[in-house]
C-alpha cells in the first residue's frame, strides 16, 4: 500500500496546530457571547460558535505564535478562562454603548408620558418602553452601517499582540476602567435625554402656573395628552442629532478598548 500521501506527525506538532486555533477560538467565543446583535437571544449558541470558529480560521494566519497546549491541566484551564474573560470584557464594553440609548429612551419615555407604551424586547426578553426599543433599533442599524462590528473584531484581533495568550490577563486598572464606564453610560444617557427633560420641565412649570391662575381648569385632563404630543414633537426635533452623538460615543468606546492592557501572571 502506497503511503506517500500520509505525513507522520509528532504529538508536539499536533499540539502546536491545535493550540494555534484553540486559544483564539476561546477569546472570540467569549467576545461573540456578549457582543450586541450577535449575543442576543435571537442568535442561537450554534450560530455564535460558528461565527467564532469561522473568524478564528480567518485571523489565525496573521496572529503571533501561540503557546503549546499542555493537555488537560490546571494551567491550561487557567489560560482558557483568561481568554474567555478577555473576550467577554471586549464585548461587554460594546454592549454598554447600546445601553446608553436604551437608558436615554427610558428617561425620555418616563418624562413625556410615553412610558406606558411597553413592548417585549425580543433580544433580552423583558418589557421596555417603545421609545427605548426604537432607539435600540436605530443604534443597531447605525452600528452595522458604520461597520462598528468589523472595527470591534479588528481591535480584538490586535489584542492578541498587546495581550498575548498565556502571558497574562487584563490589568486591574482595565477592570476598574470597565466599571467606571457605568458613570460614562449614565452621563451620556442624560446628555441625550436632556433636551426632552428640559422641555418637559418647562411645560410642567407652565401647567403649574395655569393651575394656580385658573383652579377651575382640569389641568390633569388637558395636560396629559398635551405632554405626550409635545414629547413626540421634541423627539422629532432632537432625533436628527442622535447619529452624530452615536459616532462620537463609538469613537470614545474604541479608544477605550484599544487602551486595554495586560498584567503578567
Amino acid at each position: 500500500m502506497d503511503t506517500g500521501f500520509f505525513v507522520a506527525l509528532s504529538p508536539e506538532e499536533i499540539s502546536s496546530w491545535v493550540s494555534r486555533y484553540l486559544w483564539p477560538f476561546f477569546r472570540l467565543a467569549g467576545f461573540f457571547m456578549v457582543l450586541p446583535l450577535f449575543g442576543t437571544r435571537l442568535v442561537t449558541q450554534r450560530v455564535r460558535l460558528l461565527l467564532a470558529a469561522t473568524t478564528t480560521l480567518v485571523i489565525v494566519p496573521v496572529l503571533p505564535p501561540m503557546p503549546q497546549l499542555d493537555g488537560v491541566s490546571v494551567q491550561t484551564m487557567i489560560v482558557v478562562l483568561q481568554q474567555i474573560i478577555i473576550g467577554v470584557a471586549f464585548g461587554f464594553v460594546v454592549e454598554i454603548l447600546m445601553q446608553i440609548f436604551i437608558l436615554s429612551g427610558q428617561i425620555v419615555a418616563m418624562q413625556t408620558g410615553l412610558g406606558m407604551a411597553q413592548m417585549v424586547d425580543p433580544s433580552n426578553g423583558i418589557n421596555v418602553a417603545v421609545v427605548a426599543q426604537w432607539f435600540l433599533l436605530f443604534v443597531n442599524l447605525l452600528f452595522i452601517g458604520l461597520n462598528g462590528h468589523l472595527v470591534a473584531i479588528e481591535i480584538l484581533v490586535d489584542s492578541f499582540f498587546t495581550i498575548p495568550v498565556g502571558f497574562g490577563t487584563l490589568h486591574q486598572d482595565t477592570f476598574l476602567m470597565i466599571v467606571q464606564l457605568a458613570h460614562w453610560m449614565f452621563a451620556a444617557a442624560m446628555v441625550l435625554a436632556l433636551p426632552a427633560v428640559t422641555a418637559m420641565l418647562v411645560v410642567n412649570i407652565a401647567f403649574g402656573i395655569m393651575a394656580r391662575l385658573a383652579p377651575q381648569l382640569n389641568i390633569f385632563a388637558v395636560g396629559f395628552p398635551v405632554t405626550m404630543m409635545l414629547g413626540l414633537i421634541i423627539l422629532w426635533l432632537t432625533f436628527s442629532g442622535y447619529g452624530d452623538h452615536f459616532q462620537t460615543l463609538l469613537n470614545e468606546l474604541f479608544q477605550t478598548m484599544r487602551s486595554f492592557k495586560p498584567v503578567a501572571v
